[in-house]
């Protein structure tokens, strides 16, 4: 009598388990995903870099995945409201973030006490697909043609020179702040909302100089109406290759900064989900077609795994955390 109780009792701990929902939502994660269309949340509005990405991706991936995948334009405070819908949507991967990680892992630290998500508890990473380089650029009645005379001038005339940023928490602005800081620089910040009104300010002279991402530079760079002085990544790049880093043209070593883009999925998706997504965008950017198009956008293509995206983003929120401290940057 015992033994059969024993049978019975394992045979229904069985059948608990295989219909429990942890153990189906593995299941049917790992072979039925995607049974419907996917929803890629964009938390800026259409035209910038986070939406051309997001476009690019949602339209490839689509046709890996066999289900459509909608961008879903969410903008509104710097990115964080559509962070947020996604941060507290269900996590069965239809629901989904093209994330401007930089910016996010910036707003994490300046408005710690007003965000209502955590960037590393509440999503899980799908992939960093690419990067967006910046391009330190004054003004050509600034009387300076590279870093080191633009440093000597700025400690010459301290409080003088103006940098716009497109935002308060803006990676533009850090990257300034941090190179300003580094340098031991008295510049004067002037934010604005968004980088063409600060551009056009730029070129016309109301302020003197900026930080700013290549693709909205470049075409003032090559009609002569702003100078570049430098790069902010670790290396040269193609679309500027006569511009040295920051590195080389002020010996500050390790001065590597980028605007990063990457898909994001709620904490608990299931890991089947989360791999297989990652496995086709990995494939996706490895094509040269992907690549081209990226590119003409001002992006770099630049995979990395859940885990190193992981690691990569506890970076940035470490890094910028510091900058934050020790320039004393503030969110007004």
């Amino acid at each position: 009598m015992r033994q059969s109780q024993a049978i019975w009792f394992g045979a229904a701990l069985c059948t608990l388990f295989l219909t429990s929902p942890i153990f189906a939502q593995s299941n049917l994660s790992s072979k039925n995903y995607p049974d419907k269309p996917i929803r890629l949340v964009i938390p800026y509005p259409p035209g910038g870099a986070t939406d051309v990405i997001g476009r690019i991706m949602a339209q490839e991936l689509s046709k890996t995945l066999g289900q459509q995948m909608v961008p879903d334009n969410r903008a509104g405070d710097s990115g964080n409201i559509g962070a947020d819908m996604v941060a507290k949507s269900p996590a069965d991967g239809y629901t989904l973030l093209m994330g401007a990680l930089t910016s996010h892992a910036i707003n994490a630290n300046l408005d710690k006490d007003r965000i209502k998500y955590n960037l590393e508890k509440d999503f899980t990473p799908v992939a960093v697909v690419g990067v967006v380089p910046l391009v330190f650029v004054v003004n050509p009645s600034v009387p300076v043609k590279n870093m080191k005379e633009f440093i000597a001038y700025a400690k010459a005339n301290p409080g003088k020179l103006t940098f716009a940023s497109s935002g308060a928490g803006a990676p533009q602005r850090l990257a300034m702040e941090m190179f300003r800081f580094q340098l031991g620089l008295d510049l004067l910040h002037v934010p604005y909302k968004g980088s063409g009104p600060a551009m056009t300010d730029l070129v016309g002279g109301q302020v003197l100089c900026m930080s700013e991402t290549v693709p909205a530079a470049l075409q003032f760079i090559q009609a002569g109406q702003l100078r570049p002085l430098a790069v902010t990544t670790a290396k040269r790049i193609s679309q500027l290759p006569d511009a040295p880093t920051v590195t080389e043209a002020t010996g500050l070593p390790n001065f590597d900064v980028v605007s990063m883009f990457g898909i994001q999925a709620p904490a608990g998706t299931p890991k089947p989900i989360i791999d297989k997504l990652s496995a086709d965008i990995k494939t996706i950017l490895q094509r040269p077609d992907v690549q081209e198009r990226m590119l003409a956008a001002g992006v770099y293509v630049n995979y990395l795994s859940p885990a190193d995206s992981s690691k990569r983003i506890t970076r940035e929120l470490n890094m910028w955390s510091k900058v934050i401290k020790d320039a004393n940057v503030k969110a007004d």
